[in-house]
């Protein structure tokens, strides 16, 4: 494998948390908007504003805990270091955000919006799955039923939706 691979695997590993988070984060959200359409632009912000409220939240709250845990202070560096680990949960809610920003332009419809986001959650749900399936044992067995586990959280969500609206 080369080194390029490697790092590449290596920088999904260690933003699989984040990943995960804001992918449930972002379909628990979806299934929070209600059974009622919701004006894509207030779906966007919504969507938007409540991942970066919980990624803020997170943040704070491993800072927070981080100082109290090692007894250090709080600096810039341990903000930034916070911040950054949680990033990844951010950045899941920017591809569903644009796309009810292209809904809202008409572009495409809400409900296109809303599959679309829905698949991007669920797909990443069940790679991360597979890759730890995967880095667990190496072998495809264990890889597809942790890609099958995962995927199948995030497609109870995404139908729990339909299911109770």
């Amino acid at each position: 494998m080369s080194d390029r691979t490697t790092s590449g695997w290596q920088r999904l590993d260690k933003a699989a948390f984040g990943i995960i988070y804001g992918a449930i984060m972002v379909l628990s959200i979806m299934l929070a908007q209600g059974g009622h359409p919701t004006p894509p632009l207030e779906t966007a912000i919504v969507l938007f504003g409540s991942v970066l409220a919980i990624t803020l939240a997170k943040a704070f709250a491993e800072l927070l805990s981080h100082a109290l845990d090692t007894r250090e202070r709080m600096t810039r560096g341990s903000w930034r270091a916070a911040w950054h680990h949680s990033t990844p949960t951010l950045a899941v809610a920017n591809v569903p955000t644009a796309l009810f920003l292209a809904a809202w332009q008409g572009w495409i419809g809400e409900e296109t919006a809303l599959f679309l986001s829905q698949v991007m959650c669920v797909t990443l749900l069940a790679l991360l799955g597979g890759r730890a399936g995967w880095v667990l044992d190496r072998r495809l067995l264990p890889a597809l039923l942790g890609a099958g586990f995962a995927g199948g959280v995030g497609l109870l969500l995404a139908n729990l939706k339909h299911i109770i609206h």
